[in-house]
């Protein structure tokens, strides 16, 4: 088992533990009372995070083959993520969301090139 394997398993149960949260605590919310739009854009967010979290999560024996698809799949989950993070800034600063998918990201293109 090599670093970057472990970090794509590490970041992507950080977004699934995330959407999972999320989606639970809409849910619990008074969003959750009411089927509406407001409520599937929130528990799309969660959707977001879940689906790019396994997606990291499934890279893992790719990553540990040195398989290029790997690296592919597990550098457009982090940057989708990035993304996501950065539409939503202005209502909240996913700070350790950003840095740990900044830093899968530079960890992958580093052991790619190499």
């Amino acid at each position: 088992m090599n670093f970057l394997s472990i970090a794509v398993l590490i970041a992507g149960a950080w977004a699934i533990i995330n959407g999972i949260l999320h989606d639970i605590f809409v849910l619990r919310s008074e969003h959750g009372k009411v089927y509406d739009r407001n409520l599937l854009r929130l528990l799309m967010d969660g959707h977001i995070l879940i689906t790019c979290g396994a997606i990291q999560m499934l890279t893992y024996t790719g990553i540990e083959q040195h398989a290029h698809w790997a690296y592919y799949m597990a550098g457009v989950a982090g940057l989708s993520l990035l993304v996501y993070c950065a539409m939503i800034w202005s209502f909240l600063k996913s700070i350790a969301t950003i840095g740990i998918n900044a830093t899968l990201l530079v960890l992958l293109i580093v052991s790619y090139l190499n």
